[in-house]
Protein backbone atom coordinates (compact mmCIF):
# COMPACT_ATOMS: atom_id res chain seq x y z
CA UNK A 1 0.00 0.00 0.00
CA UNK A 2 1.59 3.36 -0.88
CA UNK A 3 1.56 6.09 1.49
CA UNK A 4 -1.55 8.39 1.96
CA UNK A 5 0.71 11.50 0.12
CA UNK A 6 2.38 9.63 -2.36
CA UNK A 7 -1.76 8.43 -3.27
CA UNK A 8 -2.78 12.14 -3.44
CA UNK A 9 0.26 13.21 -5.14
CA UNK A 10 -0.97 10.75 -8.33
CA UNK A 11 -4.56 11.59 -7.90
CA UNK A 12 -3.53 15.55 -8.29
CA UNK A 13 -1.74 14.85 -10.85
CA UNK A 14 -4.34 12.62 -12.88
CA UNK A 15 -6.76 15.09 -12.33
CA UNK A 16 -4.59 18.09 -13.59
CA UNK A 17 -3.71 15.72 -16.65
CA UNK A 18 -7.72 15.49 -17.02
CA UNK A 19 -8.05 19.02 -16.69
CA UNK A 20 -5.25 20.12 -19.37
CA UNK A 21 -6.88 17.41 -21.71
CA UNK A 22 -10.27 18.99 -21.76
CA UNK A 23 -8.74 22.58 -22.72
CA UNK A 24 -6.63 21.24 -24.94
CA UNK A 25 -9.96 19.00 -26.46
CA UNK A 26 -11.88 22.10 -26.66
CA UNK A 27 -8.99 24.07 -28.52
CA UNK A 28 -9.11 21.19 -31.11
CA UNK A 29 -12.79 21.11 -31.79
CA UNK A 30 -12.99 25.15 -31.48
CA UNK A 31 -12.88 26.08 -35.41
CA UNK A 32 -16.00 23.11 -35.98
CA UNK A 33 -17.72 24.45 -32.70
CA UNK A 34 -19.14 27.58 -31.84
CA UNK A 35 -19.60 27.06 -28.07
CA UNK A 36 -16.30 25.67 -28.07
CA UNK A 37 -14.83 28.70 -29.92
CA UNK A 38 -16.57 31.01 -27.46
CA UNK A 39 -15.28 28.78 -24.61
CA UNK A 40 -11.83 29.77 -25.50
CA UNK A 41 -11.68 33.04 -26.67
CA UNK A 42 -13.46 34.51 -23.78
CA UNK A 43 -10.66 33.00 -21.50
CA UNK A 44 -7.80 34.98 -23.56
CA UNK A 45 -6.10 37.61 -21.98
CA UNK A 46 -8.54 37.24 -18.70
CA UNK A 47 -5.64 37.21 -15.93
CA UNK A 48 -4.94 40.55 -17.35
CA UNK A 49 -8.50 41.84 -17.75
CA UNK A 50 -8.73 40.86 -14.26
CA UNK A 51 -5.72 42.61 -13.25
CA UNK A 52 -6.81 45.73 -14.99
CA UNK A 53 -10.87 45.79 -13.03
CA UNK A 54 -9.81 45.01 -9.79
CA UNK A 55 -7.48 47.05 -7.82
CA UNK A 56 -5.86 45.85 -4.38
CA UNK A 57 -8.08 47.65 -2.17
CA UNK A 58 -11.49 46.47 -3.31
CA UNK A 59 -13.10 44.04 -1.06
CA UNK A 60 -14.59 41.26 -3.06
CA UNK A 61 -17.14 38.61 -3.23
CA UNK A 62 -16.56 36.12 -5.89
CA UNK A 63 -19.99 34.03 -7.24
CA UNK A 64 -19.57 31.37 -9.50
CA UNK A 65 -21.99 29.37 -12.05
CA UNK A 66 -21.56 27.03 -14.32
CA UNK A 67 -24.14 28.44 -16.20
CA UNK A 68 -27.52 30.20 -16.67
CA UNK A 69 -29.77 27.46 -14.57
CA UNK A 70 -27.05 27.95 -11.78
CA UNK A 71 -27.11 31.77 -11.85
CA UNK A 72 -30.82 32.18 -11.01
CA UNK A 73 -30.00 29.71 -8.47
CA UNK A 74 -27.48 32.41 -7.54
CA UNK A 75 -29.25 35.65 -8.43
CA UNK A 76 -31.20 36.01 -5.36
CA UNK A 77 -28.18 35.67 -3.29
CA UNK A 78 -26.07 38.33 -5.33
CA UNK A 79 -28.82 40.79 -4.70
CA UNK A 80 -29.52 40.40 -1.34
CA UNK A 81 -25.84 40.36 -0.57
CA UNK A 82 -25.26 43.35 -2.55
CA UNK A 83 -28.26 45.64 -0.36
CA UNK A 84 -27.01 43.96 3.41
CA UNK A 85 -23.16 44.65 2.41
CA UNK A 86 -22.42 47.64 0.45
CA UNK A 87 -19.04 48.02 0.91
CA UNK A 88 -18.52 44.81 -1.58
CA UNK A 89 -17.86 44.22 -5.00
CA UNK A 90 -19.13 41.46 -6.86
CA UNK A 91 -17.36 39.43 -9.51
CA UNK A 92 -19.25 36.89 -11.15
CA UNK A 93 -18.02 33.98 -13.25
CA UNK A 94 -19.09 31.58 -15.41
CA UNK A 95 -17.84 28.03 -16.88
CA UNK A 96 -19.95 28.23 -20.29
CA UNK A 97 -20.64 30.86 -22.81
CA UNK A 98 -24.56 29.68 -22.57
CA UNK A 99 -24.20 31.55 -19.24
CA UNK A 100 -21.99 34.34 -19.84
CA UNK A 101 -23.02 35.08 -23.18
CA UNK A 102 -26.66 36.25 -21.59
CA UNK A 103 -25.42 37.74 -18.46
CA UNK A 104 -22.40 39.37 -19.04
CA UNK A 105 -23.99 42.94 -18.83
CA UNK A 106 -25.19 41.78 -15.48
CA UNK A 107 -25.80 45.05 -13.47
CA UNK A 108 -26.03 43.13 -9.84
CA UNK A 109 -22.30 42.31 -10.85
CA UNK A 110 -19.32 44.62 -10.51
CA UNK A 111 -17.43 42.24 -12.65
CA UNK A 112 -18.24 39.26 -15.18
CA UNK A 113 -15.89 37.11 -16.77
CA UNK A 114 -15.48 33.42 -17.33
CA UNK A 115 -13.46 31.28 -15.14
CA UNK A 116 -10.35 30.36 -16.60
CA UNK A 117 -9.48 26.70 -16.93
CA UNK A 118 -8.72 24.97 -13.16
CA UNK A 119 -4.80 24.62 -14.00
CA UNK A 120 -2.49 24.90 -11.02
CA UNK A 121 -1.19 28.50 -12.45
CA UNK A 122 -4.68 29.86 -12.75
CA UNK A 123 -5.99 29.55 -9.96
CA UNK A 124 -2.99 30.78 -7.88
CA UNK A 125 -2.41 33.62 -10.25
CA UNK A 126 -6.52 34.32 -10.01
CA UNK A 127 -7.08 34.42 -6.07
CA UNK A 128 -3.98 36.20 -5.76
CA UNK A 129 -5.74 38.83 -8.37
CA UNK A 130 -8.81 38.73 -6.85
CA UNK A 131 -8.19 38.40 -3.46
CA UNK A 132 -12.13 37.67 -2.53
CA UNK A 133 -13.38 37.89 1.31
CA UNK A 134 -16.16 34.97 0.38
CA UNK A 135 -16.78 32.71 -2.24
CA UNK A 136 -19.70 30.88 -3.80
CA UNK A 137 -20.15 28.56 -5.78
CA UNK A 138 -23.60 27.32 -6.84
CA UNK A 139 -24.69 23.94 -7.18
CA UNK A 140 -22.45 21.23 -8.37
CA UNK A 141 -19.00 23.56 -8.69
CA UNK A 142 -16.58 21.68 -7.19
CA UNK A 143 -12.93 23.04 -9.41
CA UNK A 144 -10.44 21.55 -7.16
CA UNK A 145 -7.13 23.59 -8.12
CA UNK A 146 -9.63 26.84 -7.02
CA UNK A 147 -11.00 24.99 -4.31
CA UNK A 148 -7.47 24.15 -2.81
CA UNK A 149 -5.85 27.57 -3.38
CA UNK A 150 -8.59 29.22 -1.46
CA UNK A 151 -8.26 26.39 1.12
CA UNK A 152 -4.34 27.70 1.36
CA UNK A 153 -5.08 31.40 1.49
CA UNK A 154 -7.95 30.76 4.26
CA UNK A 155 -10.51 32.33 2.37
CA UNK A 156 -13.96 30.81 3.13
CA UNK A 157 -16.30 28.73 0.75
CA UNK A 158 -19.85 28.43 0.80
CA UNK A 159 -21.37 26.03 -1.74
CA UNK A 160 -25.39 26.98 -1.99
CA UNK A 161 -28.27 24.69 -3.56
CA UNK A 162 -25.93 21.66 -3.41
CA UNK A 163 -27.69 18.54 -4.28
CA UNK A 164 -25.70 15.13 -3.77
CA UNK A 165 -26.75 11.87 -5.16
CA UNK A 166 -25.23 8.70 -3.83
CA UNK A 167 -24.15 7.70 -7.66
CA UNK A 168 -21.55 10.88 -7.37
CA UNK A 169 -18.22 9.20 -7.48
CA UNK A 170 -17.29 11.37 -3.70
CA UNK A 171 -19.55 8.53 -1.91
CA UNK A 172 -17.78 5.51 -4.30
CA UNK A 173 -15.59 3.49 -1.86
CA UNK A 174 -12.65 4.62 -4.57
CA UNK A 175 -14.03 8.29 -3.95
CA UNK A 176 -11.27 9.32 -0.99
CA UNK A 177 -9.60 12.20 -3.12
CA UNK A 178 -13.01 13.87 -3.66
CA UNK A 179 -13.98 13.73 -0.12
CA UNK A 180 -10.96 15.39 0.96
CA UNK A 181 -11.52 18.41 -1.12
CA UNK A 182 -15.18 18.22 0.56
CA UNK A 183 -13.40 18.86 3.75
CA UNK A 184 -12.20 22.17 2.49
CA UNK A 185 -15.29 23.68 1.56
CA UNK A 186 -16.56 25.90 5.04
CA UNK A 187 -20.19 25.11 4.72
CA UNK A 188 -22.73 23.41 2.49
CA UNK A 189 -26.31 24.63 1.64
CA UNK A 190 -28.31 21.75 0.84
CA UNK A 191 -31.07 21.29 -1.15
CA UNK A 192 -32.46 18.44 0.76
CA UNK A 193 -32.39 15.73 3.75
CA UNK A 194 -30.88 13.23 1.39
CA UNK A 195 -28.04 15.29 0.26
CA UNK A 196 -27.46 16.04 4.45
CA UNK A 197 -26.96 12.32 4.83
CA UNK A 198 -25.04 11.45 1.81
CA UNK A 199 -22.44 14.25 3.53
CA UNK A 200 -22.65 13.08 7.01
CA UNK A 201 -22.12 9.77 5.84
CA UNK A 202 -18.80 10.20 4.68
CA UNK A 203 -17.65 12.61 7.92
CA UNK A 204 -18.69 16.14 6.49
CA UNK A 205 -20.98 17.63 8.73
CA UNK A 206 -20.26 21.29 7.91
CA UNK A 207 -24.09 21.76 6.22
CA UNK A 208 -27.44 22.23 6.56
CA UNK A 209 -31.00 22.08 4.57
CA UNK A 210 -31.36 25.46 3.36
CA UNK A 211 -33.65 24.45 0.58
CA UNK A 212 -33.06 25.53 -3.47
CA UNK A 213 -32.97 29.42 -3.84
CA UNK A 214 -34.37 28.98 -7.37
CA UNK A 215 -37.72 29.26 -5.06
CA UNK A 216 -36.75 32.59 -3.92
CA UNK A 217 -35.67 33.70 -7.48
CA UNK A 218 -38.91 32.71 -9.20
CA UNK A 219 -41.15 33.83 -6.35
CA UNK A 220 -39.54 36.62 -6.76
CA UNK A 221 -40.45 36.82 -11.00
CA UNK A 222 -44.11 36.26 -9.85
CA UNK A 223 -43.93 40.10 -7.94
CA UNK A 224 -42.05 41.84 -11.02
CA UNK A 225 -44.58 42.54 -13.70
CA UNK A 226 -43.63 42.62 -17.53
CA UNK A 227 -45.18 43.69 -20.36
CA UNK A 228 -45.24 42.37 -24.41
CA UNK A 229 -47.76 43.66 -26.08
CA UNK A 230 -46.84 41.20 -28.74
CA UNK A 231 -47.78 38.64 -26.89
CA UNK A 232 -50.93 39.77 -25.67
CA UNK A 233 -51.64 40.11 -29.49
CA UNK A 234 -51.44 36.94 -29.92
CA UNK A 235 -52.89 35.65 -27.28
CA UNK A 236 -56.10 37.69 -27.64
CA UNK A 237 -58.20 36.32 -24.76
CA UNK A 238 -57.16 32.39 -25.82
CA UNK A 239 -56.12 29.97 -23.33
CA UNK A 240 -52.15 29.62 -23.94
CA UNK A 241 -50.06 26.55 -23.58
CA UNK A 242 -46.55 27.41 -23.13
CA UNK A 243 -43.77 25.34 -24.22
CA UNK A 244 -40.34 26.06 -22.54
CA UNK A 245 -37.12 24.70 -23.28
CA UNK A 246 -37.92 22.49 -26.22
CA UNK A 247 -36.31 19.87 -28.27
CA UNK A 248 -36.76 18.28 -31.01
CA UNK A 249 -38.79 15.46 -29.51
CA UNK A 250 -40.81 17.99 -27.83
CA UNK A 251 -41.98 20.09 -31.02
CA UNK A 252 -42.99 16.69 -32.86
CA UNK A 253 -45.32 16.05 -29.71
CA UNK A 254 -46.94 19.69 -29.73
CA UNK A 255 -47.91 19.26 -33.27
CA UNK A 256 -49.72 16.14 -32.64
CA UNK A 257 -51.13 17.70 -29.78
CA UNK A 258 -52.58 20.35 -32.05
CA UNK A 259 -53.97 18.08 -34.68
CA UNK A 260 -55.43 15.87 -31.34
CA UNK A 261 -56.94 18.17 -28.92
CA UNK A 262 -60.62 19.47 -29.03
CA UNK A 263 -60.10 22.40 -27.56
CA UNK A 264 -59.81 25.92 -28.94
CA UNK A 265 -55.85 27.02 -27.24
CA UNK A 266 -52.89 28.74 -28.57
CA UNK A 267 -49.41 27.53 -28.24
CA UNK A 268 -45.74 29.57 -27.58
CA UNK A 269 -42.97 27.86 -28.18
CA UNK A 270 -39.45 28.76 -26.68
CA UNK A 271 -37.17 25.87 -28.20
CA UNK A 272 -34.11 25.55 -26.26
CA UNK A 273 -31.84 26.07 -29.29
CA UNK A 274 -32.35 29.22 -30.61
CA UNK A 275 -30.77 29.71 -34.27
CA UNK A 276 -32.01 30.72 -37.79
CA UNK A 277 -32.20 27.30 -38.79
CA UNK A 278 -33.76 25.80 -36.42
CA UNK A 279 -36.52 28.82 -36.07
CA UNK A 280 -37.38 28.11 -40.12
CA UNK A 281 -37.62 25.00 -39.24
CA UNK A 282 -40.50 25.01 -36.51
CA UNK A 283 -42.35 27.74 -38.64
CA UNK A 284 -42.31 25.10 -41.29
CA UNK A 285 -43.27 22.49 -38.80
CA UNK A 286 -46.39 24.33 -37.46
CA UNK A 287 -46.76 26.13 -40.96
CA UNK A 288 -50.52 24.96 -41.23
CA UNK A 289 -50.86 26.82 -38.07
CA UNK A 290 -49.90 30.36 -39.59
CA UNK A 291 -46.66 30.17 -36.91
CA UNK A 292 -45.41 34.07 -35.66
CA UNK A 293 -42.17 34.84 -34.24
CA UNK A 294 -42.20 37.22 -31.02
CA UNK A 295 -39.67 39.33 -33.38
CA UNK A 296 -42.58 40.03 -36.36
CA UNK A 297 -44.08 42.78 -34.44
CA UNK A 298 -45.05 44.20 -37.53
CA UNK A 299 -47.13 41.12 -38.32
CA UNK A 300 -50.63 41.06 -39.11
CA UNK A 301 -51.21 37.74 -38.49
CA UNK A 302 -51.16 37.52 -34.76
CA UNK A 303 -54.71 37.12 -33.73
CA UNK A 304 -55.03 34.51 -36.37
CA UNK A 305 -52.25 32.61 -35.08
CA UNK A 306 -52.20 29.55 -33.16
CA UNK A 307 -48.14 29.30 -32.57
CA UNK A 308 -46.08 31.62 -31.97
CA UNK A 309 -42.07 30.96 -32.06
CA UNK A 310 -39.79 32.79 -29.04
CA UNK A 311 -36.56 33.31 -31.31
CA UNK A 312 -34.85 34.95 -28.87
CA UNK A 313 -33.30 33.78 -25.69
CA UNK A 314 -33.31 35.32 -22.01
CA UNK A 315 -37.61 35.77 -22.03
CA UNK A 316 -38.73 32.67 -20.81
CA UNK A 317 -39.55 33.24 -17.31
CA UNK A 318 -41.25 35.99 -18.15
CA UNK A 319 -43.52 34.80 -20.52
CA UNK A 320 -44.90 32.20 -18.78
CA UNK A 321 -46.74 34.73 -17.15
CA UNK A 322 -49.33 34.73 -19.78
CA UNK A 323 -49.83 31.09 -20.02
CA UNK A 324 -52.73 29.12 -19.11
CA UNK A 325 -50.65 25.74 -18.71
CA UNK A 326 -47.33 24.96 -19.38
CA UNK A 327 -45.40 22.03 -21.36
CA UNK A 328 -41.56 21.87 -20.07
CA UNK A 329 -38.65 20.42 -22.68
CA UNK A 330 -36.53 18.13 -22.12
CA UNK A 331 -38.22 15.32 -20.96
CA UNK A 332 -37.76 13.00 -23.94
CA UNK A 333 -34.37 13.66 -23.72
CA UNK A 334 -31.94 13.53 -21.03
CA UNK A 335 -34.02 15.44 -18.24
CA UNK A 336 -36.46 18.28 -18.40
CA UNK A 337 -35.75 22.11 -17.98
CA UNK A 338 -37.17 24.49 -15.12
CA UNK A 339 -40.40 23.10 -13.80
CA UNK A 340 -40.52 26.20 -10.94
CA UNK A 341 -40.56 29.22 -13.35
CA UNK A 342 -43.77 27.56 -14.71
CA UNK A 343 -45.06 27.10 -11.51
CA UNK A 344 -44.85 30.25 -9.61
CA UNK A 345 -47.34 31.60 -12.32
CA UNK A 346 -49.85 29.74 -10.99
CA UNK A 347 -49.87 27.16 -14.07
CA UNK A 348 -50.40 23.31 -13.98
CA UNK A 349 -47.18 21.40 -15.87
CA UNK A 350 -46.48 18.66 -18.16
CA UNK A 351 -43.80 16.89 -19.23
CA UNK A 352 -41.88 13.83 -20.80
CA UNK A 353 -41.07 10.55 -18.83
CA UNK A 354 -37.31 11.53 -17.80
CA UNK A 355 -38.58 13.73 -14.56
CA UNK A 356 -37.36 11.54 -12.08
CA UNK A 357 -33.95 12.80 -10.69
CA UNK A 358 -35.55 16.14 -10.46
CA UNK A 359 -37.27 16.85 -7.08
CA UNK A 360 -39.72 19.36 -7.56
CA UNK A 361 -40.96 17.99 -10.54
CA UNK A 362 -41.90 14.61 -8.35
CA UNK A 363 -43.11 17.32 -5.59
CA UNK A 364 -45.81 18.81 -7.88
CA UNK A 365 -46.80 15.49 -9.52
CA UNK A 366 -47.02 14.41 -6.08
CA UNK A 367 -48.98 17.23 -5.29
CA UNK A 368 -51.22 16.55 -8.29
CA UNK A 369 -50.56 19.74 -10.10
CA UNK A 370 -47.66 18.30 -12.62
CA UNK A 371 -48.47 15.77 -15.49
CA UNK A 372 -46.03 13.76 -16.87
CA UNK A 373 -46.67 11.80 -20.35
CA UNK A 374 -45.37 9.10 -22.84
CA UNK A 375 -46.69 9.96 -25.91
CA UNK A 376 -49.08 13.38 -27.53
CA UNK A 377 -52.56 11.17 -27.09
CA UNK A 378 -51.84 11.48 -23.23
CA UNK A 379 -50.56 15.36 -23.13
CA UNK A 380 -53.91 15.96 -25.51
CA UNK A 381 -56.11 14.36 -23.06
CA UNK A 382 -54.53 16.07 -20.08
CA UNK A 383 -54.66 19.44 -21.90
CA UNK A 384 -58.32 18.59 -22.61
CA UNK A 385 -59.26 17.93 -18.96
CA UNK A 386 -57.70 20.81 -17.56
CA UNK A 387 -59.08 23.32 -20.15
CA UNK A 388 -62.38 22.03 -19.27
CA UNK A 389 -62.66 21.20 -15.72
CA UNK A 390 -62.17 24.67 -14.04
CA UNK A 391 -62.22 22.98 -10.37
CA UNK A 392 -59.36 20.76 -11.60
CA UNK A 393 -57.98 23.06 -12.78
CA UNK A 394 -58.15 25.74 -10.54
CA UNK A 395 -56.48 23.23 -7.75
CA UNK A 396 -53.50 22.65 -9.67
CA UNK A 397 -52.84 26.54 -10.54
CA UNK A 398 -53.38 26.81 -6.69
CA UNK A 399 -51.32 24.40 -4.99
CA UNK A 400 -48.52 25.19 -7.89
CA UNK A 401 -48.25 28.44 -6.14
CA UNK A 402 -48.03 27.67 -2.42
CA UNK A 403 -45.55 25.42 -3.53
CA UNK A 404 -43.22 28.07 -4.47
CA UNK A 405 -44.22 30.23 -2.07
CA UNK A 406 -44.23 27.11 0.95
CA UNK A 407 -40.33 26.34 -0.24
CA UNK A 408 -39.04 29.74 -0.44
CA UNK A 409 -36.58 31.36 1.57
CA UNK A 410 -32.98 29.48 1.48
CA UNK A 411 -31.11 33.05 0.42
CA UNK A 412 -31.75 34.56 4.08
CA UNK A 413 -30.07 31.61 5.61
CA UNK A 414 -27.05 32.03 3.12
CA UNK A 415 -26.59 35.56 4.15
CA UNK A 416 -27.20 35.38 8.07
CA UNK A 417 -23.82 32.68 7.62
CA UNK A 418 -22.40 35.17 5.81
CA UNK A 419 -22.65 37.32 8.45
CA UNK A 420 -19.78 35.33 9.74
CA UNK A 421 -17.31 36.86 7.96
CA UNK A 422 -18.76 40.04 6.24
CA UNK A 423 -19.39 43.13 7.92
CA UNK A 424 -23.26 44.54 7.27
CA UNK A 425 -22.93 48.56 6.33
Amino acid sequence: MLPIHIITIKMQFLYNLFIRLFGLSVLLVSPFNMKARKWIIGRRGILDKLKNDIRKTDDVIWFHCASLGEFEQGKPVIEKLRSTFRGYKILLTFFSPSGYDIRQDYKGADFVYYLPNDTPFNARQFIEIVHPRLVFFIKYEFWFNYINELNRNNIPIYIVSAIFRRGQYFFKPWGWWGRRQLQKVTYFFVQDENSLALLRLVKVYHAEISGDTRFDRVAELAREKSTFPVIERFKNNKAVFIAGSTWPADEDLLLEVLKKSKEDFKIIVAPHIVNNEHISQLMNKFSNYQPVCLSDEGNDQFNQSRVMIIDSIGKLSKIYEYGTLAYIGGGFGVGIHNTLEAATYGMPVIFGPNYQRFREAVELMELGCAFPIHNADECAEVLNLLLTDKLKYDECATSARQYVLQNAGATDKVIEKAKEYLVVN
